[in-house]
């Protein structure tokens, strides 16, 4: 008997390992440089004097560099080349694995920290702003189903770039995120409801919209600027997400403020980057001033002691 038990742990444990791994490889493969499609289009609202918006629809050509790759997390960063000379730094995305607590968007460029245990058998995707600011964070299994493989989760988030200087009738994005990994491609479907929420009352849904990223595999040569922008710039910006990681540490709340000084964190962040401090512990200290100018935030004593 207990030689069967300890088989039977054995086998187990291997299975556990080869699924962790496929998972891992089905993170992966989002690396590289991609045809992208982005497809959004509001389909209903409960108003009925409510006009939905335009659909919107953009192409890109867009490379995911693998910035931190282990066993329990994956750094990703997106790169948007417009042409061979103009690259931007687009949205980044970690992957955790069996992370413990979750920020929480509320509202009004503000997070709520909640404390979780480690979420047994989940990834945890985080995704982070182009100056790599938090964005918003969910937590899931990942879920193997005719040859593909798949993630969801539903998460709250600020407006997205396309709407947040048109709209101003909501303030929380419920986003259902769905990622389907193939061969060839993958694909950001959502489901996403447009809500306004205020203190003392219940979200009020002002349209539902559906969205389609469609990532289509082609020749990694066809990014070689974004790839080679990225090794002329991506030390300063590992040290960005590092000062970030310092900011946030034991902090249970944290609201973002657009402008310092007539200036966005972008546009700060951009003028370290040409000062060219040599000094790794002399620029991230100058990288956290930056993001500290930006953010209010609370620590655990503080949240606690608020309540």
């Amino acid at each position: 008997m207990k030689k069967l038990l300890v088989s039977l742990t054995i086998i187990t444990t291997i299975a556990v390992q080869a699924q962790d791994k496929k998972e891992q490889q089905a993170i992966k493969s989002l690396c590289g440089c991609y045809e992208v499609e982005f497809m959004y289009a509001e389909t209903f609202s409960e108003n009925p004097v409510y006009k939905l918006a335009k659909p919107y629809n953009a192409h890109g050509l867009e490379w995911v560099e693998p910035v931190e790759i282990s066993d329990k997390k994956l750094v990703l960063q997106h790169l948007l080349q417009i042409s061979d000379t103009m690259i931007i730094k687009h949205w980044r995305e970690d992957w955790e694995y069996e992370k413990a607590g979750l920020w929480k968007f509320d509202k009004q460029a503000a997070w709520k920290y909640e404390a979780t245990p480690k979420q047994q058998g989940q990834w945890t995707q985080t995704v982070w702003e182009v100056d790599d600011a938090p964005r918003y964070q969910g937590t899931s299994h990942w879920v193997s189903n005719n040859h593909k493989y798949y993630w969801e989760n539903t998460t709250d988030a600020p407006l997205p770039r396309r709407e947040y200087s048109t709209r101003n009738d909501y303030n929380v994005l419920q986003r259902t995120n769905r990622i389907i990994v193939t061969d060839t491609a993958w694909t950001h479907e959502q489901d996403n409801l447009k809500v306004l929420r205020t203190d003392g009352a219940a979200d009020k849904v002002i349209a539902q919209e559906k969205g389609y990223n469609i990532y289509t595999k082609v020749s990694d040569s066809r990014c070689a600027a974004a790839a080679a922008w990225w090794k002329q710039h991506g030390a300063f910006w590992n040290t960005v997400r590092l000062s970030w990681d310092e900011v946030l540490k034991e902090k249970k709340l944290v609201r973002l403020l657009p402008k310092v000084n007539g200036q966005s964190m972008s546009q700060q962040l951009a003028s370290l980057e040409k000062e060219q401090v040599a000094d790794k512990a002399q620029l991230k200290a100058k990288a956290v001033a930056v993001l500290q100018q930006f953010t209010e935030t609370r620590s655990s004593e503080m949240a606690l002691s608020q309540k």
